[in-house]
């Protein structure tokens, strides 16, 4: 004789349903884990983490090297020298007494604020990046005369000991001026 389990008429539905969430949830989490490494080992992340580096530490080395009090020259040159590497660092080295000499004698106090700025070019791997930056470049006078100057640099940043640092340091051509 066979014997035969009554189970109640809703378990195999339930049970069914159960097995198909579970499933669902599954397939769910393996597709979102696959997106996720993905996105974690993708080396354009890390790239645009280096551009935003760059643009951060050139922006503001740019803002230092328009920015000096002659109240404070040697400290402002000292921000100027910890900016820089390269040609540029040893040429404002090289040229700090007669400048500081300069600044005093002039009694200027020139500040600068960033208005904006990009990366045009970034080889990570070399350590090199170039930027534009626009900026507001105010100069007041011993007679507390103010003059404001819209100017757009074109900088070039080498990395030097995990750091980015102005390596070069230029006006960028104006409005109809031809590039070179």
């Amino acid at each position: 004789m066979t014997r035969t389990v009554r189970t109640p008429a809703g378990v195999r539905p339930a049970l069914a349903v159960a097995l198909v969430l579970t499933l669902v949830a599954g397939a769910f989490a393996a597709w979102a884990g696959r997106d996720w490494y993905a996105a974690a080992h993708d080396d354009s992340a890390a790239y645009a983490v280096q551009r935003d580096r760059a643009l951060a530490a050139g922006e503001q080395a740019v803002q230092n090297l328009n920015t000096l009090d002659h109240r404070r020259v040697d400290q402002g040159l000292d921000l100027w020298e910890s900016s820089t590497t390269g040609e540029l660092h040893k040429q404002l080295v090289d040229g700090r007494t007669e400048f500081a000499g300069q600044v005093k004698a002039a009694k200027t106090v020139t500040t600068a604020r960033v208005l904006s700025g990009a990366v045009t070019e970034l080889d990570d791997r070399a350590g090199r990046a170039r930027l534009l930056v626009a900026l507001r470049i105010t100069v007041t006078t011993p007679d507390s005369k103010s003059t404001d100057k819209d100017s757009r640099m074109l900088g070039e940043l080498t990395r030097a000991d995990g750091q980015w640092k102005l390596s070069a340091l230029g006006q960028a051509p104006v409005g109809g001026t031809a590039a070179g």
